[in-house]
């Protein structure tokens, strides 16, 4: 049966309104909590951009049950490996074991703020292959020592190592992503509801000797509201950057560019592409082509900071009923 996740928006929300979110969707019954992991956000009219890491150890500290998982983080550029490796050990033994470590190859929005440039796809992923490779081995509470192509790492140990080491799971798309990445994750992070990226995804762990099937995560914008037209408004005035599309989006510096780059985006089309309105049934048929994909983890944005409390009180326990329900 698919799960069905909560996200911590840091984008949209202040961190202690944060916390406050993750607690109340533990209790209204979320399967688990992602938290985006970002320097700025899409949107000036977002507002906002907390520490993922600070939110993500206090999330971990006030929730008992839901599993976390930062989604995702990149550890090339504005972190260094060594140091998210550091980060996710610390959230893992907060948090009881519930932590996955998310990771990707980054987006230029926050990755271009410690002033190194953008580099090309090819050698932002290979950036991310060397650097899953040095977590896995800090991982082990072992001095490290590494000189690779883009990293070096001097007598590195970490201290406090969790009982079980976080899971990874990666963020990849299409053959490429797969080839790259697929033997060196547990789990998989996709945007789109891809079977075939699922299945080549589970082959290559297959191939790899990974035991298990691993998770397949992925997420879905909503934005509920009562009022469809104001549904309507908020997700186009917050969330119209996500008619870019992710190969456009990995690339553009800064808030300005992503309003500039989407000026032309009609509420209309965002509508088209985002449930809003009162609608649970448009949200679980949204939902559907997930976990018929092979999907096991599906995470809910709600659209809108000032929103989240709403749609928490009222919308979130009919909501995953309805999607338990449809799942099977």
């Amino acid at each position: 049966m698919a799960r069905f996740g909560y996200t911590l928006m840091t984008e949209q929300t202040g961190p202690k309104e944060l916390v406050r979110d993750a607690i109340s969707a533990e209790q209204r019954g979320f399967d688990f909590e992602v938290c985006s992991d970002h320097f700025s956000p899409w949107l000036a009219s977002q507002g906002h951009a907390p520490n993922a890491w600070a939110v993500l150890g206090a999330v971990a500290h006030a929730t008992e049950r839901v599993d976390l998982y930062s989604y995702v983080t990149c550890p090339t550029m504005r972190y260094h490996p060594a140091i998210v490796a550091q980060q996710a050990a610390t959230v893992q033994i907060l948090a009881d074991g519930r932590f996955t470590l998310g990771l990707g190859s980054g987006e230029n929005l926050n990755e271009h703020v410690v002033g190194q440039g953008w580099p090309t796809v090819e050698r932002r992923q290979d950036m991310l292959r060397e650097a899953i490779k040095i977590i896995r081995e800090l991982f082990g509470g072992e001095l490290v020592d590494w000189r690779g192509d883009y990293f070096q790492v001097d007598s590195a140990r970490l201290w406090d190592v969790p009982d079980v080491p976080p899971g990874i799971g990666v963020a990849m798309a299409g053959p490429r992503g797969v080839e790259k990445f697929g033997k060196l994750a547990d789990h998989l992070i996709a945007v789109e509801p891809d079977q075939e990226l699922v299945d080549d995804w589970r082959t290559a762990r297959q191939s790899a000797g990974w035991p298990g099937v691993g998770r397949v995560v992925g997420q879905l914008p909503v934005c509920w509201d009562p009022d469809r037209d104001k549904a309507i408004a908020r997700a186009h005035d917050q969330f119209r950057w996500f008619a870019g599309g992710w190969t456009v989006n990995a690339d553009l510096p800064t808030p300005a560019g992503f309003a500039g780059a989407t000026q032309f985006v009609r509420p209309d089309d965002v509508a088209e592409s985002i449930p809003c309105g009162p609608d649970l049934d448009a949200i679980v048929e949204a939902a559907k082509s997930y976990w018929e994909a092979g999907f096991t983890d599906i995470a809910l944005i709600q659209i809108g900071g000032e929103s989240q409390e709403q749609f928490l009180k009222e919308a979130a326990e009919p909501l995953l009923d309805a999607l338990r329900s449809a799942a099977g």
